[in-house]
């Protein structure tokens, strides 16, 4: 991920009780901010759209999801998310399309948010690191979604399952944008965003040789450190919002 490119960060809002969070790797930066949020009484659910199956080499994916979607609900409830929920679109090779927009459509007619984070939809982190097809699909899904849940004559079998339409939704973040806009204090969160991150250890013992606890909290300080240049000096979570 490249350091934000804006000279200074604007506060995001905080007229907001609701949210719901649908980006894949949750714990690489928003947890800090998600920490800081639940604690100070909102309330975020997790909505994902694979349990990660293929995410490990040397796991078979049967092995693996069950897994990952085990380290996945305690790494949200270190960062106070009691709800999580997974869409069951098969790791690796999410498609987006209608079915991938229905359904994270339905999650947001079921939760009702103010505010939705979704993840960097570009082809790159900012430079030359690339970014997966998975991160794409759903980042770019999201905010066509968020229209579809206010829309009753899209997706009309979501109203006879009794989701009705929700137009509520106010602003989309984007976590891990090279061109963000708004940024979050996270130093009162850091330390669980720590802890949260260190839930899916399998994952982080397959990614590196590096002993866990370094890895992320070594991680999450420099980039929290690294957006607080742009916001007052102080640790910080950077999100590209778009209002609607």
């Amino acid at each position: 991920m490249t350091e934000p490119m804006n000279d200074r960060l604007k506060p995001m809002p905080e007229d907001w009780r609701r949210a719901l969070a649908d980006p894949d790797d949750l714990e690489y930066g928003c947890a800090a901010a998600v920490a800081a949020w639940t604690g100070g009484g909102r309330e975020i659910a997790y909505v994902l759209a694979t349990r990660g199956e293929a995410g490990i080499d040397s796991l078979e994916p049967d092995v693996c999801g069950p897994l990952r979607e085990r380290e996945q609900r305690a790494s949200a409830a270190v960062v106070g998310v009691s709800t999580v929920e997974f869409l069951d679109h098969r790791d690796g090779v999410i498609e987006y399309g209608p079915a991938l927009r229905r359904d994270i459509a339905a999650a947001i007619r079921r939760h009702r948010p103010e505010l939705v984070i979704t993840l960097n939809h570009c082809d790159t982190w900012g430079g030359v690191a690339w970014n997966t097809p998975d991160h794409v699909a759903v980042g770019r899904a999201t905010p066509d979604a968020v229209a579809d849940a206010g829309n009753r004559w899209i997706f009309p079998e979501l109203a006879a399952r009794g989701l009705e339409p929700w137009n509520g939704v106010r602003w989309v973040a984007v976590a891990g944008s090279s061109t963000p806009t708004h940024a979050v204090e996270a130093e009162s969160g850091l330390d669980r965003a720590v802890r949260s991150l260190l839930e899916h250890r399998t994952y982080i013992e397959a990614l590196t040789q590096e002993e866990p606890e370094t890895y992320a909290r070594s991680f999450l300080t420099s980039r929290a450190q690294a957006v607080g240049k742009h916001f007052g000096g102080k640790p910080a979570v950077a999100f590209e919002l778009f209002g609607r």
